[in-house]
Formats: structure tokens, sequence, C-alpha cells
């Protein structure tokens, strides 16, 4: 049987080690940095290590409800996505992610825009 993304990279110890390294480089962000003024970080770091382990076929998985409802209030632009995406995709070089496996990982960030966004 064929190992999940999840597996590959090492499990929880590994994506927690990725959300970590990314929440750095998005907080310092002048694009999407804002967006986390005033957040509970910790809480907030549990939850999108859940969402990136469930982007790698990891045990957690979260409904578009959920989604949407995270995001509801914030104003989130196309810019914003975009720019949150390259930080991933960063992210994921930095930890030597290899390209099929972070093109996989993006495609299903992706494939949740229209939550994020609402368009």
């Amino acid at each position: 049987m064929e190992k999940t993304l999840f597996e590959k990279y090492g499990g929880f110890s590994t994506v927690s080690k990725i959300v970590m390294d990314l929440y750095d480089t998005l907080l310092d962000d002048d694009d999407v940095g804002p967006f986390f003024d005033d957040v509970d970080m910790p809480r907030l770091i549990d939850h999108q290590t859940k969402f990136v382990a469930s982007l790698m076929g990891g045990p957690a998985s979260f409904t578009d409800t959920h989604i949407q409802r995270a995001h509801h209030n914030l104003d989130i632009a196309p810019v914003h996505f975009d720019r949150l995406k390259e930080i991933i995709e960063g992210t994921l070089e930095k930890f030597e992610v290899e390209r099929e496996d972070i093109e996989t990982v993006l495609g299903a960030f992706e494939s949740r825009r229209k939550l994020l966004l609402g368009d």
C-alpha cells in the first residue's frame, strides 16, 4: 500500500515543524501577516497543523463548512490567497518536499480557494 504524503514526510512531527516555519514567514509578510493580528496563535497553529496534515493525506479532516466558518469574517482577496500559496510552496521547498508532492499539496489548497474567497 502506498504511503500518504503525511506518512512519507514523517507525520505530525514534521508537519508541525512545517507549520511553525510557515507561520514565522506569514507573520512577517506585509500582505498576509495582518490577518493574524489578535489571533490566538497556539490554537491557530494547532488547527493549521491538522489542516496541513489533511492536505497531505493525514488523519485530520476539515469540512467545507468548517473552512468557510473559520474565514467568513476575513476580507481575503485573491492576492492574499496567492501570496499564502507562494509561502506554502517556499516552506515545503525548504523542508525538501519533492516537487511532485508540493504540487499535490498546492492543488489540494487551491481546490479550497472558493471557500476562502467566496467567489
